[in-house]
């Protein structure tokens, strides 16, 4: 299994990431245990998830995904140190319970914390933006986390180019330990907003980073072929966005590329990713061992500069 360094941090990843936002959701917890156990079994060591995963569900209260994690982690079929550990904090977990204030980050770890069942995280992100918190204050509340040992290190989510320099001149400036990784939205559909500036600062600073809706909520395994394919599906109101001409044209060149290389559009679509530039490694999600071997798979799949520019073009 090729290891992947994350930026300048300590932690090698899997080229692969567990997406967590399924535990507590589409995948109940015994299923998810079994996912976790062959996710581990071959090879791959890195799970992310949030704070809020998954509270959208009825009867949910948030932190369901971190207290499955956590249940897996007690049962010690894997060892702490061998799990790498994401989680987020910022989004809404209650009324006064939000944003990126330091109080808030050193409250709201430790309750994350208490779900894991465990005394560190490995990776602590701001999931988002928060415009009434200076980069500073949120920054020096996870300098004493890792002064305490509670996280080894901090990285954020859906920031865009300027707002990472600000993030990088804030920390500077304070003496602060700055964000070492980013979690951005991008997959073969949704391009802008990593490609260009954000890629080239991540390049530039050495950024960790992790895409997330790598396969787009899942429409590009290629299942999503009409609005009927949706219907009573978890993510039908997400996936319906993608049925447009700009999608069929990706599904093309996805199955395309998936019938000359003998794979699936899954595995072409992660190791598309892969390739990409400034890219560490992709989270993608699965619900059956079937679908985790696709993740699997796509490790294994070397695609040619020719099968790269068809699906280049297909997604501009």
């Amino acid at each position: 299994m090729e290891m992947r360094k994350l930026g300048r941090t300590d932690i090698f990843t899997a080229p692969i990431v567990f997406g967590g936002n399924v535990f507590g959701w589409t995948a109940d917890e015994k299923t998810s245990y079994t996912l976790l156990d062959a996710f581990f079994d071959a090879g791959f060591n890195t799970i992310d998830t949030a704070d809020v995963y998954s509270r959208w569900v009825p009867g949910n209260k948030g932190g369901d995904s971190e207290e499955i994690i956590g249940k897996w982690l007690k049962q010690g079929r894997v060892a702490r140190d061998k799990a790498i550990i994401i989680t987020k904090v910022g989004s809404e977990m209650g009324p006064d319970k939000k944003g990126l204030k330091a109080d808030y980050i050193l409250q709201a770890v430790e309750d994350s914390l208490k779900r894991l069942q465990t005394d560190y995280i490995d990776l602590y992100l701001s999931h988002w933006p928060d415009p009434e918190t200076p980069h500073e204050e949120s920054l020096s509340a996870y300098a004493k986390l890792k002064e305490q040992g509670k996280i080894r290190h901090a990285g954020c989510s859906n920031l865009n180019a300027e707002q990472l320099q600000a993030s990088f001149d804030a920390a500077s400036k304070a003496g602060l330990p700055r964000y070492d990784v980013l979690q951005p939205e991008y997959n073969l559909y949704a391009r802008d907003s990593f490609e260009g500036p954000l890629a080239d600062l991540c390049v530039k600073e050495e950024i960790g980073v992790i895409t997330y809706f790598s396969l787009a909520a899942g429409f590009l395994t290629g299942k999503y072929r009409s609005k009927a394919d949706t219907e009573g599906r978890a993510r039908e109101n997400r996936v319906s966005a993608y049925l447009n001409d700009k999608g069929f044209r990706i599904l093309a060149a996805l199955d395309t590329v998936a019938a000359e290389t003998k794979s699936t559009q899954a595995d072409v679509a992660l190791a598309w990713l892969l390739r990409k530039r400034g890219v560490t490694a992709p989270i993608a999600s699965a619900t059956s061992l079937s679908q985790l071997n696709a993740l699997i798979n796509s490790t294994k799949l070397s695609l040619s500069d020719e099968a790269m520019s068809l699906l280049d073009r297909a997604g501009k």
